[in-house]
């Protein structure tokens, strides 16, 4: 009978846990068996780890096996086991030697070849094996994801041979390169193309500053598309702090990330027959959502009234919360959702602009059945409603001149949010009602104001 114990890493959510691969080999019938908790492609993980033995000069043994993923009451998904459970068999067997494993961490897919193939995940995974003191092992393709964590080594390979010569002390493995890239702060689509509108441009800066949930109200072809996709661009660079936390979110995704872009707020603008669970995130492996791709930046939802009202729905406690907690059959998870809404829609069923007295081609019930697709609850957590008007072409000649730059407009919000974490440590948004009391008080003119708007309107 033979024992060994290799370390690694399971995903959930957007934590890395430890994971103890604990193999038995033991007389008897030739058997692989995978047990605590695995699901269908880590059990399939004995076909790929045999093949990839056998071609990696090993010898795969004619023996029982029995590969026990600890704590058995966690989860196990994805491909990510495939080299911890090819080490332990080998260093069970004495093909590798087992001294000084403990001082290491494997997560990688293992090809029929020996090759290793990149799997999600590797961001946290890499931050995680930083606290524990242990060095991770990744593949070679995800060398890029690995070298974003600062102050870590972490080491690379391309096949299961190179890292057990590299446990023999045969040859060393080639560490993540450090990353020298010059951050991309470029304005791709900016405010000073917009002609006119400058109630609305004002109204998405102040919101920016804020971090404000924005409604802008107009009819097709007043530019509220055109000017929602150029926020991202005035919204300051993330920390790092901020930026980590959506790249592992891409990197869980298996999204591509840019070193270069990585510290710009995401963007993301699902199409209005998403889903609530693509809203919302779930599926059979817990995936995140839009609202968690969203995370540290902005959900724009164009004619948000088009949208399924479930899909609307899901967003309320998240935008509360700033973090969604799923529950399905096969497990709870939670990710964060700390993201800033900006919507569109038009004033009627019709599309039709309102005129000057507020009103609008369509009849009383239509119109009520269109803006009952929006609950008032989720109206509620939005902060800003700004009206866009249809310009006219005879106006042309007597429009103002074009808005500020996004430069300019970026390092006002720049500015704004420096005063905000100066006073309250915090983005306007999220202040509760003891901070709105004491930053926010309201002189006497200004509560009558307020008093008379919410009995009049």
């Amino acid at each position: 009978m033979a024992f060994a114990v290799i370390h690694s890493r399971a995903m959930h959510g957007l934590k890395a846990f430890p994971i103890t691969v604990e193999t038995h080999v033991s007389q008897g019938l030739p058997s692989i068996n995978v047990v605590g908790l695995p699901e269908k492609v880590v059990r399939e993980s004995g076909h790929r780890v045999r093949a990839a033995i056998k071609h990696s000069q090993f010898e795969f043994p004619p023996c029982r096996i029995v590969v026990n993923l600890a704590p058995a009451d966690l989860r196990k998904q994805g491909s990510r086991y495939d080299l911890p459970i090819a080490l332990s068999i080998l260093a069970a067997t004495k093909q590798i030697p087992t001294r000084g494993l403990n001082d290491y961490e494997f997560i990688a897919e293992l090809g029929l070849d020996g090759s290793l193939r990149p799997i999600n995940g590797v961001l946290s995974a890499v931050l995680a094996a930083r606290g524990s003191g242990r060095t991770l092992i990744v593949p070679a393709e995800n060398a890029t994801e690995a070298s974003l964590v600062e102050n870590t080594k972490t080491f690379i390979a391309k096949n299961l041979l190179a890292v057990c010569e590299h446990i023999k002390n045969s040859a060393t493995l080639e560490t993540a390169p450090p990353l020298k890239v010059e951050i991309d702060d470029s304005i791709a689509l900016n405010f000073s193309d917009i002609r006119g509108q400058h109630n609305a441009a004002r109204a998405l800066e102040v919101a920016a500053a804020g971090r404000h949930n924005c409604m802008m109200l107009g009819s097709p072809g007043s530019g509220k598309t055109m000017l929602a996709s150029r926020v991202a661009d005035i919204m300051p660079l993330m920390s790092n702090g901020e930026a980590m936390e959506a790249a592992s979110v891409r990197s869980l995704c298996r999204e591509t990330i840019d070193p270069r872009t990585m510290y710009r707020c995401p963007f993301r603008s699902p199409h209005h027959s998403t889903t609530s669970a693509a809203i919302a995130g779930g599926g059979s492996d817990l995936r995140p959502g839009e609202i968690t791709r969203a995370h540290n930046g902005i959900l724009f939802l164009d004619e948000m009234a088009e949208f399924n009202r479930n899909a609307l729905e899901v967003l309320r406690e998240p935008m509360e919360a700033r973090k969604i907690n799923l529950a399905r059959a096969n497990g709870r998870i939670t990710y964060p959702a700390n993201f800033q809404l900006i919507a569109t829609m038009n004033p009627c069923p019709d599309g039709s602009d309102v005129d000057e007295h507020g009103r609008c081609p369509c009849d009383d019930g239509r119109l009520r059945r269109y803006y009952s697709r929006l609950s008032p609850p989720l109206l509620d957590r939005i902060d800003i409603y700004v009206r866009v008007p249809k310009l006219r072409w005879a106006d042309a000649k007597e429009m103002p001149p074009p808005c500020d730059t996004s430069e300019a407009i970026r390092a006002r919000v720049r500015d704004a949010r420096q005063r905000q974490m100066e006073r309250q440590g915090m983005e306007n948004a999220r202040l509760d009602d003891k901070s709105i009391g004491e930053h926010c008080a309201l002189s006497k003119s200004n509560q009558r104001l307020l008093f008379e708007a919410m009995e009049k309107l």
